[in-house]
């Protein structure tokens, strides 16, 4: 079973930047679909961005489009989100997904996941 731990989150002041990683291990297929997803008290799980192992296209939420970065290292398994020009709305826990395959165009869905991490917070003040 695959296993996905991130790091990275802390508080910041809008405007600031952070960069989350998450490292996976176990990996079984020869393909998943990597993704960053958010969550804010009393909201529902929203995908933030996306790219294939190995891959080099990548998928974002309008609402981080031109202010963060989903990008990969496939020899060291590690994702990471790199976080720029942060506002208070980007508040959230945001959480390591994958799932066997390809992204496709629902790739913002989060049942569409298998595995998931235990989340990392990202506060931003105003």
């Amino acid at each position: 079973e695959v296993q996905l731990v991130e790091s990275g989150g802390g508080s910041v002041q809008a405007g600031g930047s952070l960069r989350l990683s998450c490292a996976a291990s176990r990996y079984t297929y020869s393909r998943y679909c990597m993704a960053w997803f958010r969550q804010a008290p009393g909201k529902e799980r929203e995908g933030v961005a996306a790219i294939i192992t190995g891959g080099f296209i990548r998928y974002y939420a309008d609402s981080v489009k031109g202010r963060f970065t989903i990008s990969q290292d496939n020899a060291k398994d590690m994702l990471y989100l790199q976080m720029n020009s942060l506002k208070p709305e980007d508040t959230a826990m945001y959480y390591c997904a994958a799932a066997e395959g390809s992204c496709g165009a629902k790739w913002y869905n989060y049942w569409g996941y298998n595995y998931w991490g235990q989340g990392t917070q990202v506060t931003v003040s105003s």
